[in-house]
Protein backbone atom coordinates (compact mmCIF):
# COMPACT_ATOMS: atom_id res chain seq x y z
CA UNK A 1 0.00 0.00 0.00
CA UNK A 2 1.16 3.58 -0.55
CA UNK A 3 1.71 5.88 2.22
CA UNK A 4 -0.89 8.38 2.37
CA UNK A 5 0.00 12.35 2.19
CA UNK A 6 -1.66 13.11 5.25
CA UNK A 7 0.43 10.29 7.13
CA UNK A 8 3.60 11.22 5.34
CA UNK A 9 3.04 14.98 6.23
CA UNK A 10 2.26 13.85 9.93
CA UNK A 11 5.34 12.18 9.90
CA UNK A 12 7.41 14.50 8.92
CA UNK A 13 5.90 17.03 11.49
CA UNK A 14 6.56 14.89 14.23
CA UNK A 15 10.25 13.93 13.07
CA UNK A 16 10.90 17.41 12.71
CA UNK A 17 9.70 18.18 16.55
CA UNK A 18 12.49 15.50 17.73
CA UNK A 19 15.42 15.94 16.13
CA UNK A 20 17.05 18.48 17.13
CA UNK A 21 17.70 16.42 20.11
CA UNK A 22 18.71 13.25 17.48
CA UNK A 23 21.06 15.03 14.43
CA UNK A 24 24.42 16.09 15.47
CA UNK A 25 25.46 19.90 16.02
CA UNK A 26 28.33 21.47 14.31
CA UNK A 27 30.30 24.19 16.62
CA UNK A 28 33.52 26.12 15.91
CA UNK A 29 33.39 27.07 12.62
CA UNK A 30 33.13 29.78 10.86
CA UNK A 31 31.15 28.61 7.69
CA UNK A 32 29.36 25.25 8.06
CA UNK A 33 27.05 23.83 5.74
CA UNK A 34 25.28 20.54 6.47
CA UNK A 35 23.89 18.20 3.91
CA UNK A 36 21.43 15.05 4.58
CA UNK A 37 22.53 12.36 1.96
CA UNK A 38 20.64 9.89 0.70
CA UNK A 39 22.67 7.11 1.23
CA UNK A 40 22.74 4.92 4.28
CA UNK A 41 26.44 5.38 5.45
CA UNK A 42 29.26 7.03 4.48
CA UNK A 43 30.42 6.39 0.99
CA UNK A 44 34.29 4.88 0.79
CA UNK A 45 36.69 7.40 1.25
CA UNK A 46 40.17 5.41 0.12
CA UNK A 47 40.09 7.15 -3.72
CA UNK A 48 37.00 4.55 -5.01
CA UNK A 49 34.05 5.39 -3.11
CA UNK A 50 31.21 3.18 -3.30
CA UNK A 51 27.01 3.80 -2.84
CA UNK A 52 27.12 4.57 -6.58
CA UNK A 53 27.54 8.19 -8.57
CA UNK A 54 26.37 9.07 -5.17
CA UNK A 55 29.63 8.40 -3.34
CA UNK A 56 31.48 10.19 -6.32
CA UNK A 57 29.79 13.13 -5.76
CA UNK A 58 30.45 13.19 -1.93
CA UNK A 59 33.67 11.68 -1.38
CA UNK A 60 34.87 11.22 -4.94
CA UNK A 61 34.92 14.95 -6.51
CA UNK A 62 35.10 16.68 -3.01
CA UNK A 63 38.57 15.31 -1.65
CA UNK A 64 39.71 13.60 -5.01
CA UNK A 65 40.65 14.83 -8.76
CA UNK A 66 40.57 12.64 -12.01
CA UNK A 67 42.84 13.15 -15.10
CA UNK A 68 39.40 14.24 -16.36
CA UNK A 69 36.66 15.88 -15.36
CA UNK A 70 33.10 17.28 -15.57
CA UNK A 71 32.71 20.86 -16.39
CA UNK A 72 29.43 21.44 -13.41
CA UNK A 73 29.43 25.33 -13.86
CA UNK A 74 26.55 25.94 -15.76
CA UNK A 75 22.46 25.43 -14.97
CA UNK A 76 21.77 25.51 -18.60
CA UNK A 77 24.25 23.73 -20.79
CA UNK A 78 25.29 20.08 -20.84
CA UNK A 79 27.94 18.95 -18.39
CA UNK A 80 30.96 18.22 -21.62
CA UNK A 81 34.49 16.53 -20.46
CA UNK A 82 36.98 19.23 -19.36
CA UNK A 83 40.99 18.70 -18.69
CA UNK A 84 41.49 17.80 -14.60
CA UNK A 85 44.98 16.88 -13.10
CA UNK A 86 45.55 16.14 -17.28
CA UNK A 87 45.68 19.21 -19.57
CA UNK A 88 45.69 17.99 -22.58
CA UNK A 89 45.41 14.32 -24.50
CA UNK A 90 45.78 12.82 -27.59
CA UNK A 91 45.63 9.59 -29.26
CA UNK A 92 48.30 7.96 -31.53
CA UNK A 93 47.93 8.28 -34.85
CA UNK A 94 49.12 5.02 -35.48
CA UNK A 95 48.10 2.82 -32.71
CA UNK A 96 44.79 3.83 -31.68
CA UNK A 97 45.06 1.60 -28.37
CA UNK A 98 47.68 4.07 -27.34
CA UNK A 99 46.86 7.91 -25.16
CA UNK A 100 49.30 10.41 -24.43
CA UNK A 101 47.95 12.57 -21.38
CA UNK A 102 50.26 15.93 -20.06
CA UNK A 103 49.91 16.49 -16.59
CA UNK A 104 49.33 19.67 -14.59
CA UNK A 105 52.24 21.04 -13.26
CA UNK A 106 52.44 22.64 -9.45
CA UNK A 107 49.43 20.37 -7.82
CA UNK A 108 50.42 18.31 -4.71
CA UNK A 109 48.46 16.15 -2.49
CA UNK A 110 46.98 16.96 0.96
CA UNK A 111 49.80 15.67 2.46
CA UNK A 112 52.32 17.83 0.39
CA UNK A 113 53.23 15.02 -1.84
CA UNK A 114 53.90 16.29 -5.59
CA UNK A 115 51.32 14.82 -7.96
CA UNK A 116 53.48 13.95 -10.99
CA UNK A 117 53.50 10.71 -13.53
CA UNK A 118 54.56 8.20 -10.95
CA UNK A 119 51.24 9.27 -9.31
CA UNK A 120 49.21 8.36 -12.15
CA UNK A 121 50.79 4.85 -13.06
CA UNK A 122 50.95 4.23 -9.10
CA UNK A 123 46.85 4.87 -8.90
CA UNK A 124 45.88 2.86 -12.19
CA UNK A 125 47.65 -0.38 -11.06
CA UNK A 126 45.89 0.19 -7.69
CA UNK A 127 42.75 -1.43 -9.64
CA UNK A 128 44.76 -2.93 -12.64
CA UNK A 129 47.97 -4.73 -11.57
CA UNK A 130 47.10 -7.93 -9.04
CA UNK A 131 50.58 -8.17 -8.20
CA UNK A 132 50.80 -4.66 -7.28
CA UNK A 133 51.65 -3.90 -3.60
CA UNK A 134 48.87 -1.02 -3.64
CA UNK A 135 46.40 -3.41 -5.31
CA UNK A 136 43.27 -3.16 -3.59
CA UNK A 137 40.58 -5.77 -5.17
CA UNK A 138 37.93 -3.89 -2.85
CA UNK A 139 38.44 -0.99 -5.38
CA UNK A 140 38.38 -2.98 -8.69
CA UNK A 141 34.24 -3.36 -8.75
CA UNK A 142 33.94 0.49 -8.47
CA UNK A 143 36.49 1.38 -11.28
CA UNK A 144 37.12 -1.11 -13.43
CA UNK A 145 34.02 -1.84 -14.65
CA UNK A 146 33.72 1.90 -15.26
CA UNK A 147 36.52 1.63 -17.41
CA UNK A 148 37.06 -1.80 -18.92
CA UNK A 149 39.12 -1.34 -21.54
CA UNK A 150 42.28 0.62 -19.95
CA UNK A 151 44.79 -2.06 -19.65
CA UNK A 152 48.07 -0.03 -18.40
CA UNK A 153 50.26 3.12 -17.57
CA UNK A 154 53.39 3.93 -18.38
CA UNK A 155 55.30 7.25 -17.49
CA UNK A 156 57.28 8.88 -20.15
CA UNK A 157 58.22 11.79 -18.15
CA UNK A 158 57.05 13.52 -15.06
CA UNK A 159 54.56 15.54 -17.07
CA UNK A 160 53.58 12.74 -19.26
CA UNK A 161 51.58 9.45 -19.27
CA UNK A 162 50.91 6.67 -21.48
CA UNK A 163 47.49 4.71 -21.22
CA UNK A 164 47.01 1.74 -23.41
CA UNK A 165 43.75 0.21 -23.90
CA UNK A 166 42.70 -3.35 -24.51
CA UNK A 167 40.81 -2.35 -28.10
CA UNK A 168 40.79 1.25 -29.29
CA UNK A 169 38.14 3.15 -27.28
CA UNK A 170 36.97 6.48 -28.31
CA UNK A 171 35.38 6.91 -24.75
CA UNK A 172 38.66 6.35 -22.49
CA UNK A 173 39.03 10.30 -21.56
CA UNK A 174 35.76 9.91 -20.33
CA UNK A 175 35.41 6.88 -18.34
CA UNK A 176 38.79 8.59 -17.08
CA UNK A 177 36.75 11.17 -14.89
CA UNK A 178 36.05 7.64 -12.63
CA UNK A 179 40.01 7.08 -11.60
CA UNK A 180 40.33 9.42 -8.36
CA UNK A 181 44.08 10.03 -7.89
CA UNK A 182 44.91 9.19 -4.02
CA UNK A 183 48.05 10.21 -2.35
CA UNK A 184 51.08 7.22 -2.96
CA UNK A 185 52.99 8.58 -0.56
CA UNK A 186 50.65 8.83 2.09
CA UNK A 187 49.61 5.29 1.38
CA UNK A 188 53.20 4.27 1.52
CA UNK A 189 53.42 5.71 4.75
CA UNK A 190 50.73 3.99 6.37
CA UNK A 191 52.17 0.52 4.83
CA UNK A 192 55.76 0.94 6.05
CA UNK A 193 53.98 1.29 9.83
CA UNK A 194 51.68 -1.95 9.21
CA UNK A 195 51.49 -4.81 10.85
CA UNK A 196 50.10 -8.35 9.09
CA UNK A 197 51.30 -11.74 8.26
CA UNK A 198 52.13 -10.91 4.87
CA UNK A 199 52.34 -8.19 1.87
CA UNK A 200 48.79 -7.95 1.33
CA UNK A 201 47.95 -8.25 4.97
CA UNK A 202 49.84 -5.01 5.16
CA UNK A 203 48.22 -3.55 2.01
CA UNK A 204 44.88 -4.02 3.24
CA UNK A 205 46.10 -2.49 6.94
CA UNK A 206 47.50 0.53 5.04
CA UNK A 207 44.27 1.27 2.57
CA UNK A 208 41.94 1.29 6.06
CA UNK A 209 43.98 3.28 7.70
CA UNK A 210 43.96 6.15 4.43
CA UNK A 211 40.45 5.88 4.30
CA UNK A 212 40.38 7.06 7.96
CA UNK A 213 43.09 9.91 7.08
CA UNK A 214 42.86 10.45 3.10
CA UNK A 215 44.73 12.71 0.94
CA UNK A 216 43.78 13.87 -2.57
CA UNK A 217 43.94 16.67 -4.05
CA UNK A 218 40.78 17.57 -4.10
CA UNK A 219 39.03 21.17 -3.43
CA UNK A 220 38.53 19.88 0.15
CA UNK A 221 40.54 17.93 2.75
CA UNK A 222 38.97 15.21 5.31
CA UNK A 223 38.92 16.91 8.90
CA UNK A 224 37.16 13.64 11.18
CA UNK A 225 35.44 10.85 9.97
CA UNK A 226 32.69 8.42 11.87
CA UNK A 227 31.56 5.58 9.94
CA UNK A 228 27.58 5.25 9.57
CA UNK A 229 27.47 9.10 11.24
CA UNK A 230 29.06 11.56 9.79
CA UNK A 231 32.09 12.71 7.38
CA UNK A 232 33.41 16.61 7.86
CA UNK A 233 35.42 18.28 5.21
CA UNK A 234 37.04 21.48 5.06
CA UNK A 235 38.50 23.56 2.37
CA UNK A 236 41.73 22.84 0.70
CA UNK A 237 42.76 26.92 1.00
CA UNK A 238 46.02 26.04 -1.45
CA UNK A 239 43.81 24.02 -4.43
CA UNK A 240 45.48 23.94 -7.75
CA UNK A 241 42.76 25.83 -9.16
CA UNK A 242 41.83 29.08 -7.31
CA UNK A 243 38.45 29.49 -9.04
CA UNK A 244 37.18 26.55 -7.09
CA UNK A 245 38.95 27.02 -3.82
CA UNK A 246 35.76 26.65 -1.50
CA UNK A 247 33.94 29.83 -0.23
CA UNK A 248 32.86 28.21 2.89
CA UNK A 249 35.32 26.72 5.85
CA UNK A 250 33.42 23.70 6.45
CA UNK A 251 31.12 21.29 5.05
CA UNK A 252 29.57 18.19 6.77
CA UNK A 253 28.01 14.98 5.57
CA UNK A 254 25.15 12.70 7.26
CA UNK A 255 23.65 9.82 6.08
CA UNK A 256 19.83 10.05 6.11
CA UNK A 257 18.42 7.50 3.78
CA UNK A 258 14.86 8.43 4.80
CA UNK A 259 13.08 10.69 2.77
CA UNK A 260 10.78 12.05 6.08
CA UNK A 261 13.62 12.00 8.33
CA UNK A 262 15.63 14.20 5.68
CA UNK A 263 13.04 16.50 5.26
CA UNK A 264 12.57 16.67 9.23
CA UNK A 265 16.39 17.30 9.95
CA UNK A 266 15.97 20.21 7.50
CA UNK A 267 12.59 22.12 8.69
CA UNK A 268 14.43 21.45 12.11
CA UNK A 269 17.25 22.91 11.70
CA UNK A 270 19.92 19.75 12.29
CA UNK A 271 20.68 20.31 8.25
CA UNK A 272 21.11 23.18 5.28
CA UNK A 273 20.63 21.19 2.77
CA UNK A 274 18.93 17.53 1.69
CA UNK A 275 19.34 15.27 -1.69
CA UNK A 276 15.70 14.13 -2.76
CA UNK A 277 13.29 15.83 -0.07
CA UNK A 278 10.09 14.18 0.41
CA UNK A 279 7.59 15.09 -2.34
CA UNK A 280 4.46 15.34 0.07
CA UNK A 281 6.20 18.34 1.79
CA UNK A 282 7.14 20.41 -1.03
CA UNK A 283 4.44 23.08 -0.53
CA UNK A 284 5.15 23.12 3.71
CA UNK A 285 9.06 23.42 2.64
CA UNK A 286 8.23 26.66 -0.12
CA UNK A 287 6.12 28.51 2.76
CA UNK A 288 8.83 28.30 4.78
CA UNK A 289 11.78 29.88 2.57
CA UNK A 290 13.42 26.79 1.53
CA UNK A 291 14.89 26.61 -1.79
CA UNK A 292 14.02 24.04 -4.02
CA UNK A 293 16.64 22.82 -6.81
CA UNK A 294 15.68 20.64 -9.71
CA UNK A 295 17.45 20.08 -13.07
CA UNK A 296 16.60 17.46 -15.70
CA UNK A 297 19.76 15.22 -15.53
CA UNK A 298 21.32 12.27 -17.59
CA UNK A 299 19.56 9.87 -15.37
CA UNK A 300 17.57 7.02 -15.84
CA UNK A 301 15.40 5.28 -13.57
CA UNK A 302 14.56 2.33 -14.81
CA UNK A 303 13.74 -2.04 -14.42
CA UNK A 304 16.87 -3.61 -16.02
CA UNK A 305 15.42 -7.06 -17.03
CA UNK A 306 16.69 -10.50 -16.84
CA UNK A 307 17.13 -12.76 -20.01
CA UNK A 308 18.79 -15.79 -18.95
CA UNK A 309 17.27 -18.54 -20.12
CA UNK A 310 14.01 -18.98 -18.39
CA UNK A 311 13.14 -15.32 -17.76
CA UNK A 312 10.09 -14.30 -18.57
CA UNK A 313 11.43 -11.34 -20.19
CA UNK A 314 12.84 -12.94 -23.14
CA UNK A 315 9.28 -12.31 -25.01
CA UNK A 316 9.48 -9.13 -26.61
CA UNK A 317 5.50 -8.71 -26.25
CA UNK A 318 6.17 -9.20 -22.78
CA UNK A 319 9.02 -6.16 -22.55
CA UNK A 320 6.70 -3.88 -24.58
CA UNK A 321 3.80 -4.55 -22.64
CA UNK A 322 5.65 -3.39 -19.56
CA UNK A 323 6.67 -0.16 -21.27
CA UNK A 324 2.81 0.53 -22.34
CA UNK A 325 1.33 -0.30 -19.33
CA UNK A 326 2.90 2.99 -17.18
CA UNK A 327 1.22 5.80 -16.62
CA UNK A 328 4.38 7.72 -16.50
CA UNK A 329 2.29 11.48 -16.30
CA UNK A 330 0.19 9.93 -13.75
CA UNK A 331 3.53 9.59 -11.82
CA UNK A 332 4.97 12.49 -12.18
CA UNK A 333 2.50 15.10 -11.77
CA UNK A 334 1.10 12.49 -8.50
CA UNK A 335 3.36 10.78 -6.49
CA UNK A 336 6.60 12.36 -7.46
CA UNK A 337 4.75 16.12 -7.10
CA UNK A 338 6.31 16.75 -10.44
CA UNK A 339 9.96 16.16 -10.05
CA UNK A 340 10.48 13.78 -12.94
CA UNK A 341 10.41 14.03 -16.50
CA UNK A 342 9.00 10.92 -18.40
CA UNK A 343 11.30 8.50 -20.39
CA UNK A 344 10.68 7.16 -23.63
CA UNK A 345 14.08 5.57 -23.74
CA UNK A 346 17.58 6.14 -22.03
CA UNK A 347 17.77 9.71 -24.12
CA UNK A 348 15.10 11.78 -25.32
CA UNK A 349 14.24 14.09 -28.46
CA UNK A 350 16.42 16.37 -29.62
CA UNK A 351 19.52 14.47 -28.12
CA UNK A 352 22.59 13.33 -30.57
CA UNK A 353 22.03 9.80 -29.28
CA UNK A 354 18.32 9.57 -29.24
CA UNK A 355 18.37 7.92 -32.59
CA UNK A 356 14.70 7.20 -34.11
CA UNK A 357 13.14 4.08 -32.96
CA UNK A 358 10.29 2.97 -34.69
CA UNK A 359 8.48 1.55 -30.74
CA UNK A 360 7.12 4.43 -29.37
CA UNK A 361 6.87 4.32 -25.54
CA UNK A 362 3.78 5.74 -23.81
CA UNK A 363 1.28 4.90 -22.21
CA UNK A 364 -1.35 2.53 -23.87
CA UNK A 365 -2.78 0.13 -21.51
CA UNK A 366 -5.37 -1.54 -24.59
CA UNK A 367 -2.33 -1.63 -26.57
CA UNK A 368 0.09 -3.80 -23.05
CA UNK A 369 -3.01 -5.62 -22.67
CA UNK A 370 -3.28 -7.20 -26.19
CA UNK A 371 0.28 -7.79 -26.23
CA UNK A 372 -0.05 -9.86 -22.81
CA UNK A 373 -3.00 -11.83 -24.22
CA UNK A 374 -0.85 -12.69 -27.18
CA UNK A 375 1.83 -13.92 -25.19
CA UNK A 376 -0.66 -15.96 -22.87
CA UNK A 377 -1.31 -14.16 -20.30
CA UNK A 378 -5.04 -12.40 -18.74
CA UNK A 379 -7.18 -11.52 -16.14
CA UNK A 380 -7.44 -14.90 -14.96
CA UNK A 381 -3.76 -15.88 -15.60
CA UNK A 382 -1.08 -13.33 -14.44
CA UNK A 383 3.09 -13.63 -15.24
CA UNK A 384 4.79 -13.10 -12.34
CA UNK A 385 7.88 -11.23 -12.17
CA UNK A 386 10.04 -10.11 -9.68
CA UNK A 387 12.48 -7.06 -9.25
CA UNK A 388 15.18 -6.15 -6.57
CA UNK A 389 14.95 -2.60 -5.45
CA UNK A 390 16.05 -0.44 -2.39
CA UNK A 391 14.46 1.57 -0.06
CA UNK A 392 17.04 4.32 -0.53
CA UNK A 393 19.95 5.36 -2.44
CA UNK A 394 21.86 7.39 -4.55
CA UNK A 395 19.63 8.37 -7.55
CA UNK A 396 17.19 5.97 -6.52
CA UNK A 397 14.47 8.50 -6.26
CA UNK A 398 11.67 7.26 -4.14
CA UNK A 399 11.83 3.65 -5.11
CA UNK A 400 10.01 2.13 -2.60
CA UNK A 401 6.50 4.07 -3.57
CA UNK A 402 7.66 4.73 -6.85
CA UNK A 403 7.46 0.49 -7.01
CA UNK A 404 4.45 0.46 -5.60
CA UNK A 405 3.08 2.32 -7.90
CA UNK A 406 4.34 0.24 -10.71
CA UNK A 407 3.31 -2.90 -8.86
CA UNK A 408 -0.37 -1.62 -9.27
CA UNK A 409 -0.35 -0.20 -12.73
CA UNK A 410 1.01 -3.71 -14.54
CA UNK A 411 -1.14 -5.65 -12.72
CA UNK A 412 -4.02 -4.24 -14.86
CA UNK A 413 -1.80 -5.33 -17.08
CA UNK A 414 -2.06 -9.21 -16.12
CA UNK A 415 1.60 -8.76 -14.00
CA UNK A 416 2.00 -9.84 -10.47
CA UNK A 417 4.80 -8.11 -9.22
CA UNK A 418 6.61 -9.08 -6.24
CA UNK A 419 9.24 -6.39 -5.10
CA UNK A 420 12.47 -7.81 -3.28
CA UNK A 421 13.70 -4.75 -1.11
CA UNK A 422 17.14 -4.24 0.06
CA UNK A 423 19.68 -1.84 1.12
CA UNK A 424 21.37 0.29 -1.50
CA UNK A 425 24.15 -0.43 -1.06
CA UNK A 426 23.97 -4.23 -1.40
CA UNK A 427 21.41 -3.79 -4.05
CA UNK A 428 24.30 -1.96 -5.97
CA UNK A 429 26.89 -4.57 -5.07
CA UNK A 430 24.57 -7.31 -6.53
CA UNK A 431 24.17 -5.30 -9.62
CA UNK A 432 27.67 -6.13 -10.78
CA UNK A 433 26.78 -10.07 -9.75
CA UNK A 434 24.31 -10.21 -12.32
CA UNK A 435 21.02 -11.93 -12.48
CA UNK A 436 22.75 -15.31 -12.46
CA UNK A 437 24.09 -15.11 -9.05
CA UNK A 438 22.33 -15.97 -5.79
CA UNK A 439 22.11 -12.30 -4.40
CA UNK A 440 19.63 -11.97 -7.12
CA UNK A 441 17.32 -13.96 -5.00
CA UNK A 442 14.95 -14.79 -7.54
CA UNK A 443 14.43 -11.60 -9.36
CA UNK A 444 14.23 -11.27 -13.21
CA UNK A 445 14.42 -7.70 -12.67
CA UNK A 446 16.23 -4.95 -10.85
CA UNK A 447 16.02 -1.80 -10.15
CA UNK A 448 18.88 0.39 -9.99
CA UNK A 449 19.28 3.88 -11.68
CA UNK A 450 22.01 4.46 -14.00
CA UNK A 451 23.64 7.86 -15.51
CA UNK A 452 23.72 8.80 -18.83
CA UNK A 453 26.65 11.06 -19.46
CA UNK A 454 28.53 9.53 -21.73
CA UNK A 455 28.48 6.58 -24.11
CA UNK A 456 29.99 3.60 -22.05
CA UNK A 457 27.70 4.53 -18.93
CA UNK A 458 24.60 4.87 -20.68
CA UNK A 459 24.76 1.93 -22.79
CA UNK A 460 27.62 0.08 -23.39
CA UNK A 461 27.95 -1.33 -20.15
CA UNK A 462 24.09 -2.50 -20.42
CA UNK A 463 24.10 -3.99 -23.91
CA UNK A 464 26.84 -5.07 -25.14
CA UNK A 465 27.66 -9.17 -24.12
CA UNK A 466 30.91 -8.61 -23.37
CA UNK A 467 29.97 -6.69 -20.46
CA UNK A 468 28.20 -9.21 -18.66
CA UNK A 469 29.27 -9.83 -14.59
CA UNK A 470 31.74 -9.38 -13.56
CA UNK A 471 32.99 -7.34 -16.10
CA UNK A 472 30.27 -4.70 -16.26
CA UNK A 473 26.95 -4.00 -15.56
CA UNK A 474 25.09 -6.08 -18.15
CA UNK A 475 22.86 -7.53 -15.17
CA UNK A 476 20.77 -9.55 -17.53
CA UNK A 477 23.14 -11.13 -19.62
CA UNK A 478 21.69 -9.52 -22.97
CA UNK A 479 23.37 -10.85 -25.60
CA UNK A 480 22.32 -9.15 -29.49
CA UNK A 481 24.78 -9.72 -32.12
CA UNK A 482 23.19 -6.20 -33.27
CA UNK A 483 23.80 -4.23 -30.21
CA UNK A 484 27.88 -5.73 -29.89
CA UNK A 485 28.23 -4.24 -33.75
CA UNK A 486 26.98 -0.98 -32.96
CA UNK A 487 28.82 -0.57 -29.95
CA UNK A 488 31.95 -1.63 -31.70
CA UNK A 489 30.95 1.00 -34.67
CA UNK A 490 31.14 3.64 -31.92
CA UNK A 491 33.82 2.65 -29.87
CA UNK A 492 36.27 2.67 -32.63
CA UNK A 493 35.09 5.47 -34.31
CA UNK A 494 37.14 9.12 -33.43
CA UNK A 495 35.36 11.37 -35.19
CA UNK A 496 32.61 13.14 -33.08
CA UNK A 497 29.40 13.12 -35.47
CA UNK A 498 30.34 9.98 -36.98
CA UNK A 499 30.40 8.64 -33.02
CA UNK A 500 27.30 10.24 -32.28
CA UNK A 501 25.53 8.68 -35.35
CA UNK A 502 26.89 5.28 -33.92
CA UNK A 503 25.70 5.88 -30.51
CA UNK A 504 22.01 6.95 -31.92
CA UNK A 505 21.62 4.19 -34.04
CA UNK A 506 22.79 1.53 -30.87
CA UNK A 507 20.18 3.82 -28.50
CA UNK A 508 17.27 3.34 -31.31
CA UNK A 509 18.37 -0.69 -31.49
CA UNK A 510 17.64 -0.77 -27.89
CA UNK A 511 14.54 1.26 -27.44
CA UNK A 512 13.01 -0.79 -30.46
CA UNK A 513 14.09 -4.13 -28.61
CA UNK A 514 12.66 -2.80 -25.11
CA UNK A 515 15.89 -3.67 -23.46
CA UNK A 516 14.57 -1.80 -20.26
CA UNK A 517 10.91 -0.67 -18.70
CA UNK A 518 12.50 3.12 -18.81
CA UNK A 519 10.25 5.14 -16.19
CA UNK A 520 11.87 8.92 -15.65
CA UNK A 521 14.80 11.14 -15.59
CA UNK A 522 15.60 12.38 -12.08
CA UNK A 523 15.56 16.27 -12.01
CA UNK A 524 18.10 16.00 -9.03
CA UNK A 525 15.54 17.64 -6.26
CA UNK A 526 17.38 19.44 -3.37
CA UNK A 527 15.54 21.47 -0.73
CA UNK A 528 18.05 23.92 0.56
CA UNK A 529 17.97 26.53 3.39
CA UNK A 530 18.19 30.33 2.14
CA UNK A 531 20.73 31.07 4.27
CA UNK A 532 23.16 28.86 1.51
CA UNK A 533 24.01 30.74 -1.68
CA UNK A 534 25.63 30.38 -4.96
CA UNK A 535 23.93 26.75 -5.60
CA UNK A 536 24.83 25.79 -9.38
CA UNK A 537 22.50 22.98 -10.07
CA UNK A 538 23.88 21.92 -13.55
CA UNK A 539 22.51 19.23 -16.09
CA UNK A 540 24.34 16.47 -13.92
CA UNK A 541 24.30 13.54 -11.40
CA UNK A 542 27.47 15.73 -9.80
CA UNK A 543 27.24 19.19 -8.02
CA UNK A 544 30.69 21.65 -7.62
CA UNK A 545 29.83 22.45 -3.41
CA UNK A 546 33.09 25.02 -4.32
CA UNK A 547 31.14 27.60 -5.68
CA UNK A 548 28.09 27.96 -2.59
CA UNK A 549 28.64 30.52 -0.15
CA UNK A 550 26.75 31.26 3.47
CA UNK A 551 25.26 34.18 4.55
Amino acid sequence: MLIKKTTRAALIAALALTSAAAWPRVANADTVLRIGMTAADIPRTLGQPDQGFEGNRFTGLTMYDALTGWDLSSADKPSVVIPGLATEWKVDDADKTKWTFKLRPGVTFHDGSPFNADAVVWNVEKVLKQDAPQFDASQVGVTASRMPTLASAKKIDDMTVELTTKEPDSFLPINLTNLFMASPAKWQHFYDKAEGADAKAKSQAAWTAFAKDAAGTGPWKMASFTPRERLELVKNASYWDKARVPKIDKMVLLPMPEANARTAALLSGQVDWVEAPAPDALPELKQRGFKLYANEQPHVWPWQFSRVEGSPWNDIRVRKAANLCVDREGLKDGLLAGLMVPATGTFEPGHPWRGKPTFEIKYDKAAAQKLMQEAGFGPNKKLTVKVQTSASGSGQMQPLPMNEYLQQALAECYFDVQLDVIEWNTLFTNWRRGAKDPSANGSNATNVTYAAMDPFFALVRFLQSGMAPPVSNNWGFINNPKFDELVKKARQTFDPAARDAALAELHAASVDDAAFLYVAHDVGPRAISPKVTGVVQPKSWFIDFSLVSMQ
